[in-house]
């Protein structure tokens, strides 16, 4: 089969097509036959030798797939052969063909195209996972989502508005801004020339949001802290902005506030199929209905992989990076 490589730690150069043996899917896994995969800011941590591939895992990068199932333990899963179906990966997505634990498939929604979904399953197990499980945002509650052009932010916008809540979002530009309002985001807060802490603080008579959603890390932590409202929860999955800052302990413990953070790719498969079934309870309806929606800012071939990956590192985009396998 087709696919792409990470020839050694480097530059989006570093990846080139190859030709490899095709998956052999295990038990509880199935073939996908792969129309689309997405691209997403860990494949870029993988090339740059930032992100370890984990044991057992392909190296071949690439954490969600869209394309039908034609083989594999199908036994008791509810697929069959020749669905459509979407999955969160370890590792694999760059290529023709790819295994998946079928727990973590999720048939494709009713109105999308394969394409479409593919860039689904890495951003929204992230999202769900993190703001509604472990950051338990509740009924009334607002979210801010930092990066809020972002694979991860278009989700996390989406998601929360579609479910009843008020949410806000930083970007690095007007443009970007507006698109998160575009979306649903009561407002794009532009953090090159506005304080997001004080612009929160304002829209929210002072309370501050109750929970942020952080890919940035390193000194925004101290300021987020002072952007949460009381019992308040920051919940962290990125460190773009670095891995270390300054925080002022006396605010946690006086304002009863809670900084955790989570990377999904380690997690056992039971963990991903929990979350698998709560997508499809409570989300999935919400993409059939049209109330979320795909954001794909471009599509480019399996041979461009490289292209997409320069630019995602140019944070020139607005949503998600899509290679389309199959054109």
């Amino acid at each position: 089969m087709r696919a792409i490589e990470i020839v050694k730690p480097g530059g989006p150069e570093v990846l080139l097509p190859c030709e490899r043996e095709m998956p052999v899917p295990k038990a509880g896994e199935v073939l996908i036959k792969v129309h689309a995969a997405g691209v997403n800011r860990p494949d870029v941590l993988q090339r740059t030798g930032n992100y370890p591939v984990p044991p057992g895992a392909s190296d071949i990068p690439g954490l969600e797939v869209a394309g039908e199932i034609v083989g594999g333990d199908l036994e008791g899963s509810g697929f069959s052969k020749g669905e459509l179906v979407c999955a969160l990966v370890q590792g694999g997505g760059y290529a023709e063909y790819c295994a998946a634990p079928v727990a973590q498939c999720l048939p494709v929604p009713r109105g999308w195209s394969a394409l479409q979904a593919a860039s689904l399953p890495e951003t929204f197990f992230t999202v769900y996972s993190n703001v509604f499980e472990r950051a338990k945002l509740g009924e009334g509650e607002t979210l801010l989502v930092q990066g809020g052009s972002s694979g991860i932010g278009v989700t996390a916008i989406q998601m929360a508005t579609a479910l009843g809540h008020r949410v806000f979002a930083t970007a690095g530009s007007d443009d970007k801004c507006r698109a998160c309002e575009s979306l649903g985001a009561e407002r794009g807060i532009n953090y090159r020339s506005e304080d997001f802490v004080d612009v929160v603080k304002s829209l929210t008579g002072g309370k501050g949001a109750d929970v942020i959603l952080d890919m940035v890390a390193g000194s925004y932590v101290n300021r987020e802290i002072q952007c949460l409202a009381d019992d308040g929860r920051l919940v962290i999955i990125a460190l773009l902005g670095g891995a270390k800052g300054e925080v002022n302990f006396s605010e946690i413990l006086r304002r009863r506030l809670t900084v955790t953070g989570s990377t999904l790719r380690p997690r056992p498969v039971a963990f991903k199929q929990d979350i698998a079934h709560k997508l499809l309870e409570r989300i999935w309806p919400l993409l059939e209905a049209g109330r979320i929606k795909p954001v794909i800012y471009k599509t480019f071939s399996l041979e461009q992989a490289a292209n997409a990956h320069a630019l995602m590192e140019s944070s020139t985009h607005v949503g998600k990076l899509v290679l389309d396998i199959v054109r």
